[in-house]
Parts: C-alpha cells; structure tokens; sequence
C-alpha cells in the first residue's frame, strides 16, 4: 500500500511543519505556474533535551513547552489560524527501509504473513507496537517484489499526536523527514541517472537513492558526526557494488560508468554539501549536479530562509498539487 495513497484523495494543505531535535519549522507554499513560491516560512532552534527523537524510547520531554514554541512560531509567520497541516517526523524516530521478497507464495494470505514476519523480524519489534506504512516498489532485476516499509512506535506517534491535538491541528500526514526532502529528486524528473539524496540530522543521516522517481536504496546510519563521512562513502561503495555491470564469462569487468548518480540533494545539517559530493565523486569518479532551491524550482521571497531545513516540509507542502 502506497504510504501517501489515501492522503492524497483528500486534497493535501499547501503547508507542512518539519520537527528534529535541533528545531522546528513551519512552511506554507503557493504555486505560480511552474514554480513553487514560499510564502510564509519559519525556523526556530529548540533548547537541549526538548525533543530527543528515538524509535524505541519517548521523544518529547515536555509537551506543552513543544506546542507553545510551535503555537509562536505559526503566530509569527503569520500561520496562527491554519488548522491543517502534514508533518515531516525526526529522522530518527521513524525506520524506512526496503524489503524484498525471496520465492513466492502460495497464496496471498501466506504471502502477507511472510511479509508480516519480515518486517517484525527487520524493525525488532511486534507489528501491533507499530504504525506502518508500505508501498510496491518495481521488482529488482531479478523480478522480486519490492516494498517500501516505513514504521514508527505508536507510543512515540501519540507524543507528537498530543502536541498537535493540544494545539487543535490537525495533521493527515506524518511521515519520515527524508520523504518529504525526496519529493524534490521526484519533481527533479528523470535525467537518466540515479538521484541520492543525503538527510543529515543530529543523530546521523538516512541516504536515499532514486530511480526513475522510484527508491532504490534506503539507509538509516545512527552515527557521530566525525563518522558522517566514512559511513557515506560505505554507502556509496554498498551501491557501486551492487549496481556494477557484471562482466560477462572470460572477460574483464566493464567500465565503471561515470553518470551513475547524477544529482546530489544534501539537506539537514551536520554533513558538509561540498564534502558529501567530493565523496560521491571519488567513489564512482564523476561529480554529481548538486540540487539547491532553484534546481526543483522552489522560490524564496529572501535570502534568510535556509533550503536545507525547510526541504522536508516545502515537500510535503508541495503535495498539496499532486505527487
């Protein structure tokens, strides 16, 4: 099942909220022809131990100091009377991953048991602790079923649920930061490469790669930051490995080709752009398009307003015109 499929039927708000343990954010868009423009944005820091995004262990230390900041910030960029909004989750409070499907089934109800067990035994937890999200992806090369699982604790939902219920919001979608910074590699089209995107937050970065607007690959890395570096080049090295041509019997393995991954999204903080090219460079020796604001035709009314971290809610605000 398709994660945002039953969202989408009712018309999403062109507005979005994006939470991380360093801030918040709120993001309200307009479309003009081709091009979406900000029209109201906000970014404010959070003190220390505030909000400590965690699959397993609670996240909010105090409920109503989070829904106070919230309430100030919507107020202060002009937002105070929306009501409806999506919501882009920590990173680190969600688990996105991709399963595939080894052999068939002998029925459909054998083949939703088998991925039933696979998710619990991959997530480490019981499927009636958890919120999932599932969507078919195209089956890998050699014609296994894909799926795109995405899960979070129903204890951890129900602290951000109480914030927005204190504050009489109402929030249809809530999904992984990284989903709604991907909407943009989405809008970006297909160029005839594969697109990565790198989601860098306090507590580590997921990498996403795309394909035809498709995930390919979904890495959630907990990592310090002086890490960062090493665990995405492993990364890189994991996809070049496993996307290689292979050589054929007696001969020399083929070149590696040098447009394989042909733009670069780098969003949150904690993981340097220029850096985070240099590795993708290195590795599959071709430098990538970095994508900035411009590239996914996104428009700022200033200077002062960060792409980086209002990527995730403009994406998810930018639904409200479709996928």
């Amino acid at each position: 099942m398709n994660p945002l499929s039953r969202f989408i039927a009712p018309r999403l708000p062109p507005a979005a909220i994006g939470l991380s343990g360093e801030g918040v954010s709120v993001v309200q868009l307009e479309r003009r022809r081709d091009v979406f423009a900000v029209r109201r944005a906000g970014y404010v820091p959070l003190p220390a131990g505030l909000l400590h995004p965690s699959f397993d262990e609670g996240n909010i230390a105090d409920t109503t100091e989070l829904a106070n900041t919230l309430a100030e910030l919507a107020s202060g960029t002009g937002l105070a009377k929306r009501r409806r909004w999506s919501v882009a989750l920590p990173e680190a409070a969600t688990r996105t991953l991709i399963l595939t499907m080894e052999g068939g089934a002998a029925s459909r109800a054998e083949g939703e048991e088998m991925m039933r067990w696979k998710i619990e035994r991959t997530i480490g937890a019981p499927l009636n602790e958890l919120r999932v999200a599932r969507e078919r992806l195209p089956a890998d090369a050699q014609g296994r079923a894909r799926h795109l699982v995405t899960a979070v604790h129903l204890s951890v939902l129900a602290e951000y649920e109480a914030v927005f219920a204190a504050l009489g919001w109402q929030t249809g979608l809530m999904v992984p930061r990284h989903m709604g910074e991907a909407t943009w590699l989405k809008r970006d089209g297909d160029r005839g490469t594969d697109s990565l995107l790198v989601s860098s937050h306090p507590e580590g970065f997921t990498a996403v790669v795309m394909r035809a607007g498709q995930p390919l690959y979904v890495r959630g890395i907990i990592c310090d930051v002086e890490d960062r570096a090493d665990e995405l080049y492993r990364f890189i090295l994991f996809y070049r490995d496993r996307t290689a041509p292979p050589a054929a019997a007696g001969e020399e393995p083929s070149p590696w080709p040098t447009d394989t991954i042909g733009q670069l999204l780098v969003a949150g903080t904690g993981l340097d752009e220029a850096q985070a090219s240099a590795i993708v460079e290195e590795t599959l020796a071709a430098p990538p398009r970095t994508l900035h604001a411009s590239d996914v035709r996104l428009a700022f009314p200033t200077d002062e307003i960060d792409f980086r971290q209002i990527a995730a809610p403009a994406g998810l605000a930018a639904l409200a015109w479709g996928a």
